[in-house]
């Protein structure tokens, strides 16, 4: 399609008479071939169309936005192909997203406004018809494309900013990986109906191969006793011997579950154990959690300076915003708080069953199938507890993250708190990233792993650590 158009003359002076910037308006076939390429212009290069064919000053702003924004562009592909961790510390902070949200709505307003201003210079009422129709039509689809990816990139580039601002605001600080090891203690807290207190039903520790990004969970029972606490924990001064071992306080309706150790730091001290630990709420944690961390590395021989924290009533919103997860169910479970009195069949109290089979679960199933502990033990729950995990992370895809970001955004910052500083965000991105190449590893400190409930032994829990994260060394001791 050629739009070349005749020069004339006028009084010694070479005058262009072009289709495109001084058309012949009365030509209807030259206006709408002309038009076609204005509008087909200022979608691929906004600023193009108002550079050749009119309002000069309006096009050099636009083409210089969108050079500039190529540019940009330009250097955060080649950045991210050459030092992606760099790039990804840069644009992971919340005051960068913040700002490139800033410009990625100017540049959506200037590009729908360079769009209407194209409309304007087509002169539709010059093109021929049917023929006008169409091009206006398309004009209005493509602009509101752009409006619609403006607005998007916009909107997401806020959410993100702020869920960044909202979960790594404040922060422990960052630590380098212990013992080739980046260990976070991950704990569900539910505050269920008929509680005193919040309480960390699902207690496990995440340990990330620094290196490779290799995952391995150790599972802490909830109910198991009398744990060590690490070696400089302000809690050996009240427990030197493990947690809870001769002191009790009914009243306060705590025992020596590590679960219930939430109420013998917080619920039961006047000062909801501030004196203990003072700088944990500055750090985005609390007396509770870091009591729990401390239990932690005493008992697996581990430094683990982070947390993230799962409310479970919110859980379930997290998993329908991933769009739900895929489960094979190995038994038949209930639905239900509980029989009201020992030994009533399930069938009278439940209120609802989770069928054996693969299953697509939305998330107040999700969370079912993890809290169901009737007619099965806490070994079965904590097991199938690793196994929604396991089914949360195969969701957290990029494509399925970039359809549902608002969603798992918004989410997300309701049910999940963490004292991960912002500088490890980026280190953790990589990791995450590279642990798809790997199997999730489990250990689980039960019976079944030869770990005694009620008085642990610790140098055995460390050894088996050691070996679940080392394995290497096992057999190289042989």
């Amino acid at each position: 399609m050629t739009l070349a158009g005749p020069r004339t003359e006028t009084r010694g002076a070479l005058v262009n008479t072009t289709p495109v910037t001084t058309p012949d308006v009365e030509d209807g076939r030259l206006m709408t071939r002309r038009g076609w390429w204005l509008v087909v212009l200022n979608f691929l290069i906004p600023g193009s169309a108002q550079a050749v064919a009119g309002s000069r000053r309006l096009g050099k702003v636009g083409l210089g936005a969108t050079l500039v924004l190529w540019t940009l562009a330009v250097i955060a592909v080649a950045t991210l192909l050459l030092w992606r961790h760099g790039f990804v510390s840069i644009v992971s902070h919340g005051v960068t997203l913040f700002v490139l949200a800033i410009l990625a709505a100017a540049y959506a307003i200037l590009w729908v406004v360079l769009s209407l201003d194209t409309l304007r210079l087509v002169r539709l009422v010059r093109t021929q018809a049917p023929k006008r129709f169409f091009i206006g039509l398309l004009a209005i689809l493509l602009t509101v494309v752009q409006a619609a990816f403006g607005f998007f990139a916009t909107s997401s580039l806020f959410t993100a900013a702020a869920t960044s601002s909202d979960l790594f605001g404040r922060g422990a600080p960052v630590v380098p990986p212990s013992d080739g090891y980046y260990n976070v203690l991950l704990l569900g807290a539910d505050s269920g109906d008929g509680r005193d207190s919040m309480r960390f039903d699902s207690i496990s520790v995440i340990s990330i191969n620094a290196d490779t990004g290799a995952v391995t969970i150790t599972g802490i029972p909830r109910d198991l006793q009398h744990a060590p606490f690490s070696e400089g924990s302000p809690m050996l001064a009240d427990y030197p011997n493990g947690y809870f071992e001769g002191r009790s306080d009914p009243s306060c309706g705590w025992d020596s579950g590590v679960n219930q150790l939430t109420n013998a730091v917080s619920a039961c001290r006047e000062d909801g154990g501030a004196s203990i630990y003072p700088d944990a709420e500055r750090q985005g944690s609390t007396p509770a959690i870091e009591a729990t961390k401390d239990l932690a590395e005493g008992l697996l021989g581990i430094e683990i300076p982070y947390y993230v924290s799962i409310d479970m009533h919110g859980f379930a919103a997290l998993i329908d915003a991933l769009g739900g997860v895929d489960i094979d169910v190995a038994e038949r479970l209930p639905e239900g708080p509980g029989p009201a009195y020992d030994g009533q069949p399930a069938d009278e109290w439940a209120t609802g069953w989770i069928e054996a089979g693969p299953q697509r679960m939305d998330g107040e199933t999700a969370l079912w199938y993890a809290r169901s502990r009737y007619t099965t033990s806490d070994w079965d729950r904590m097991q199938r507890q690793r196994i929604l995990q396991q089914a949360v992370l195969d969701q957290v895809t990029p494509q399925n993250l970039l359809t549902r970001f608002q969603d798992v955004a918004s989410a997300g910052t309701d049910v999940i708190t963490t004292d991960v500083p912002q500088g490890l965000v980026s280190t953790f991105l990589d990791l995450a990233v590279a642990s798809r190449d790997h199997e999730m590893a489990s250990l689980e400190l039960t019976p079944d792993a030869g770990v005694d409930q009620e008085w642990p032994d610790a140098a055995q829990v460390h050894e088996l650590v050691r070996g679940a994260l080392h394995p290497e060394s096992d057999s190289s001791d042989e």
